[in-house]
This record gives C-alpha cells, sequence and structure tokens, in this order.
C-alpha cells in the first residue's frame, strides 16, 4: 500500500513538473540559413536558403530608424552587409544574435568626427520589457531588430554564427 501511495505521488511530481513553461530553446533542421536580408524602410525581413526565402518576419528598429547607424546613441541601425558574430541565450529580451556592427569602415567614419561607432546591435525579442502596455509602441530599440520572443526562438534555432546579414534603408 505505501509503495502505491509513493509510486501515485511521483507520478503526481512528475506531470506537474513537465507542466512547466517550454523551452524557449527549439530545434531546426530544414535548410540551412545562407543569408538575413533586412529592408528597414519595408520593416521586412527574410531568412534565405540561397535564393529561396524560408521565412518572412515583421520587425521593430532603432528610434531613429532612418539612415545607417553611425555613431553610438543615434538610435539608428546599421546598413550594409554584416555577420551573425554571437549568441545571447541569456538576452534580456528573451533571445538574442549579435551583428558585427561596426566593421572597420563604421569604426573610421566615426573616428573621422571624434565619436564613437557604438556596439551591441542585435536581432532580438521583445522581452519583458515590452509586455508592460505602455512600453508598447514601434522602433523603440536603440538601434537593434525586433522581433516577437517567439520569433527569435526560430531565428536563434535557424540561423548559424557566420551567417551574412545584409541590411539595407
Amino acid at each position: 500500500m505505501r509503495f502505491i501511495r509513493f509510486l501515485v505521488l511521483g507520478l503526481a511530481l512528475f506531470a506537474l513538473a513537465s507542466c512547466g513553461e517550454r523551452s524557449k530553446f527549439r530545434s531546426y533542421s530544414g535548410p540551412e540559413v545562407t543569408q538575413i536580408v533586412v529592408l528597414k524602410g519595408q520593416r521586412t525581413m527574410y531568412l534565405m536558403h540561397n535564393n529561396q526565402r524560408l521565412k518572412t518576419y515583421r520587425f521593430d528598429l532603432g528610434f531613429a530608424p532612418m539612415g545607417h547607424k553611425q555613431v553610438e546613441g543615434d538610435g539608428k541601425t546599421p546598413e550594409g552587409v554584416y555577420f551573425i558574430d554571437r549568441r545571447n541565450p541569456d538576452s534580456r529580451f528573451h533571445l538574442s544574435v549579435g551583428i558585427s556592427y561596426p566593421n572597420e569602415f563604421d569604426r573610421a567614419k566615426a573616428e573621422a568626427i571624434g565619436q564613437s561607432p557604438g556596439g551591441d546591435i542585435f536581432i532580438h525579442g521583445r522581452g519583458p520589457f515590452y509586455k508592460i502596455r505602455r512600453n508598447r509602441k514601434d522602433d523603440w530599440t536603440w538601434g537593434c531588430i525586433s522581433v516577437s520572443d517567439s520569433e527569435i526562438e526560430e531565428i536563434y534555432a535557424m540561423v548559424k554564427t557566420g551567417t551574412q546579414i545584409v541590411i539595407r534603408p
């Protein structure tokens, strides 16, 4: 009788534990993402396998979205060819993948005017900040590309470090 109670209690605890929050880490086994194309003006991002579109996303940008990022704090998102250079599983914006801004050209341009080019540009989720209704607005980042938390989970699973990202006006 004790064994049966112990077994039932163990199964109940196991069932409760499995009811928790689902993992933010997904798996992906489809075609390789060979390039990310970001069209800032259209607020459209494509994950590409060669010339085939695998996924399409809408996004928010920095608080001053027009033009190329030039200096730290300008609220702009860079334009040009970069690479995914890091992954952050502990991002305060759910998950994030880093963009290799600034490159040599960006650093030289900012240095020429005596400024820092900034850095830490990511594709990231919205995280808890955005869930507060008063914080919801378009183009709210400091220059990053923001998608929904569920979308960054897909992107994080699909995109590898080293993937080219082309960001166009």
